[in-house]
């Protein structure tokens, strides 16, 4: 995944820097949104260090490439899982575990350009999350209620 980012940086003119190969290997591997001060963590742990400000630049790349996004529920930030879809992109986060799915949806796009258009709004980038529970986690819920009734 991380080459396929490096191909769309260098694709748009852009050099890959150490910095910027450090913080694509952090988001990588992550299992949850990072923020800044997450990514700055991760990376002494490796014994490499980059400030919060380059990160922060960093990621607003990564975010205008479509590369990462930042998630309005956590503030954190998240690799894209579909560099290649066009559309809107959508999360899903689990409340309970933290999971994250994206997907695209190219109707629902389509369909809120159309409603805010009528409200005389101009759309540049559409962005939603719906929160809930994972398939995981609600079917642990529905085993959890089965076990308390009598």
């Amino acid at each position: 995944m991380v080459q396929d980012s490096i191909q769309v940086l260098q694709a748009q003119g852009y050099k890959v820097t150490k910095p910027r190969r450090q913080v694509l290997e952090i988001l990588d591997r992550a299992q949850r949104p990072l923020s800044p001060y997450d990514i700055q963590r991760l990376l002494r742990q490796q014994g490499k260090y980059l400030n919060h400000v380059t990160i922060y630049r960093i990621l607003d790349l990564f975010y205008s490439l479509n590369l990462a996004h930042k998630l309005l529920s956590t503030g954190g930030f998240v690799k894209c899982t579909l560099p290649s879809e066009e559309g809107c992109h959508r999360f899903m986060v689990c409340h309970r575990c933290g999971a994250i799915q994206e997907f695209v949806d190219p109707q629902l796009c389509l369909q809120e350009s159309k409603s805010t258009r009528n409200l005389g709004f101009h759309t540049e980038y559409h962005f939603s999350e719906s929160s809930g529970l994972c398939s995981n986690c609600y079917r642990k819920q529905l085993q959890k209620q089965g076990n308390a009734q009598p």
